[in-house]
Order: structure tokens, then sequence, then C-alpha cells
């Protein structure tokens, strides 16, 4: 419990520094609740944390159904999460790298944050809470249905950003997919 425990501040700590040092200063979307809560930011100026936080619950709600043990950290790691993203705002102005290196970076920070969270039997709640029970019901790669649901939500989302924005976004859930994947290989 406690590896699961510093493996979901670690992940959020990573997550909540993704979000606010690479993807707000450029109004980038990564998909998921994180997504769906960054479009509610950009659109009404609310708290991303908050909005993930709401927007998560009926997938934890579904979680505890299918998988008690696995809902309960993954629902400690959504608060945790939650309030990194909202804790770590100060990030957004501290310091600014150009977008092409903010995709990547924090592509990087989220792919690390939430391979982690997963490799111990945990997520930031959300969409990964889904992606997780659909890869044990058929038999698929967690990062692949994440890197799907994430470019489901981005294209949905690119009403609100311009081109170079979608294509940074893309670029960006490209490298995390790719990060989660190789923190948390998918089962052979």
């Amino acid at each position: 419990m406690v590896q699961k425990l510093i493996a979901i501040i670690i992940g959020s700590f990573l997550v909540g520094s993704g979000i606010n040092g690479f993807l707000v200063p450029y109004h980038l979307l990564d998909g998921g609740m994180i997504g769906l809560a960054l479009i509610l930011h950009y659109y009404f100026e609310v708290s991303a944390g908050i909005c993930m936080f709401i927007l998560s619950i009926p997938l934890c709600i579904f979680a505890w159904t299918e998988d008690r043990a696995y809902s309960y950290s993954s629902f400690l790691g959504l608060l945790i999460s939650s309030a990194m993203i909202d804790w770590l705002r100060p990030l957004q102005t501290l310091f600014l790298v150009p977008i092409g290196l903010s995709s990547i970076l924090g592509g990087m920070c989220m792919g690390l944050g939430i391979g982690l969270m997963l490799r111990f039997g945990t997520s930031t709640g959300g969409t990964d809470l889904l992606a997780t029970y659909l890869s044990k019901m058929y038999s698929m790669n967690t990062a692949l249905i994440i890197f799907l649901l994430d470019v489901i939500i981005v294209t949905a989302g690119s009403i609100t950003l311009n081109i170079k924005s979608f294509l940074y976004s893309c670029l960006m859930i490209l490298i995390a997919g790719l990060m989660t994947n190789l923190i948390k290989p998918a089962k052979i």
C-alpha cells in the first residue's frame, strides 16, 4: 500500500506538472477527463482539477461495481491528481518553452505519471478506469485504449483550438501514449 501511495503522489505530481507547465500555457488538450476538464477550463476559466474530479465520479461509481479494490485506489488517485492539478497552477506562468518542446515534455510528464500509476494498480480515475476495464474485458493494451479515447476527445475538443494547438495536442497525446506503454507495458 505504501508503494501504491508513493506512485499516486509521484504520478499525480507528474500529471499536474505536465498540465500546468506545458499544456495550459499553449491551450493544448489532453484526452480523457483531463481533456474535458481542460476544455471547460479554457472556455469558462473554471478549475481544471475540480472539473476533472466531478466528471470522473460516474466512472468511479462504475469501477466500484466492477472492482472495489482498484476503484478505492483510483479514487484516491483521482483525489490527489485533481488537487495536484490545481495546486500546481503557478507553473502556468513560471516558465515558457516553445510549443513543440512543450508538447513533447507535456506528453512525457503525462505519460510517465499515468503509466506509473497504472503500473502500481491505480489511476487518475476518469477514462483510465474505463480503459483498464476494457483492457481486461477484451485483452487489449491499456495504453492503446487510453490513446484512442484521448484522440476522440482531442478531436471533439478541436473546436476550442486553432490548427497549430490541435496538431501539437495530437503530438502530445502520442508521446503520452508511448510513455504510458513504456512504463506500464502491454501484457503478452
